[in-house]
């Protein structure tokens, strides 16, 4: 078989929000040409200056090895799903919905070539079940970047069962080449990392919840005593509350009541405190 390339020439990202920018701007700024595609022209143009600023960002901190004209010179936008056919890798970065990710995934296998790599950045759904819907199963891995993506140095790879040996290998070896380390992990509910991380921050809202302990306390208790870079809550602000209640819901359906989302997290969801993204969550962003 022909080797794998430690980058894909041309990388395609289906979602250019916070995640699918960021992931665009790691395989950009490591010498890749990249697309994002979104579903209308206001969502690309959002895309297109996100990741601008985030090559900016980082020539002002010397990380490129050329201009940031030269870097954004291979990326590009767009709202066609055409788009990703000359593309040897795409990473579907969606909301975390699993019929919406099987509907974008299936989409974007239509319009690959053969032997082209999809990949998921779901943080909790199946991988194997988002697979058993596509064409070329084996062609399919999870590939869950961490937030923010550039100062992350973490990417779980996921392992569906027909995830091939060649794409697991391909997929540790990309992650290496973006500067970060891989976790490899075989398909579970919630992985490694949001089994984990889900777990304590619903213990965290649960002892806020009680009277326990304020956020700011339960933060601080995990970041000096456990040396925690962020707290279980203040992740959750970053995260999204939203998105940290439909893993949950998801766990929950699949692990059982101790994934139960405490009545705290629905109430601030419901009210819209999604965290920094609204401005108010378990913390006040607006200061």
């Amino acid at each position: 078989m022909t080797a794998v390339p430690p980058i894909p020439h041309v990388v395609g990202v289906l979602g250019g929000g916070r995640m699918g920018a960021g992931i665009a701007h790691a395989f950009l700024i490591k010498g890749a040409t990249v697309v994002v595609v979104e579903r209308d022209h206001e969502s690309a143009a959002g895309a297109q200056g996100r990741v601008a600023e985030a090559v900016a960002k980082s020539a002002d901190r010397g990380t490129l090895s050329e201009t940031a004209e030269e870097a954004l010179s291979r990326f590009s936008t767009s709202t066609d799903y055409e788009s990703f056919i000359h593309c040897g890798l795409v990473v579907e970065a969606v909301p975390e919905d699993y019929e919406l990710k099987v509907a974008a995934l299936k989409a974007v296998e239509e319009h690959l070539s053969g032997d082209a790599y999809l990949a998921s950045n779901t943080s909790s759904l199946s991988v194997t079940g988002l697979a058993s819907a596509l064409r070329r199963p084996a062609n399919f891995v999870g590939l869950h970047f961490f937030n923010p993506v550039p100062a992350s140095t973490l990417i779980e790879v996921v392992l569906a069962k027909e995830t091939s040996p060649e794409l697991a290998a391909a997929a540790k070896d990309w992650t290496e080449a973006l500067g970060k380390t891989a976790v490899v992990v075989n398909d579970a509910p919630g992985f490694a990392s949001s089994r984990l991380g889900v777990a304590i921050a619903l213990e965290a809202m649960r002892m806020v919840e009680e009277g326990v302990a304020s956020a700011e306390d339960i933060d601080a208790a995990m970041v000096l005593g456990y040396k925690h870079p962020t707290g279980p809550l203040k992740t959750t602000d970053i995260v999204g509350l939203d998105v940290r209640l439909g893993i949950a819901e998801y766990l929950h359906s699949t692990l059982g009541d101790r994934f139960a989302p405490p009545q705290i997290l629905r109430d601030k969801v419901a009210r819209g405190e999604l965290g920094r993204k609204t401005g108010k969550g378990f913390f006040d962003w607006n200061d």
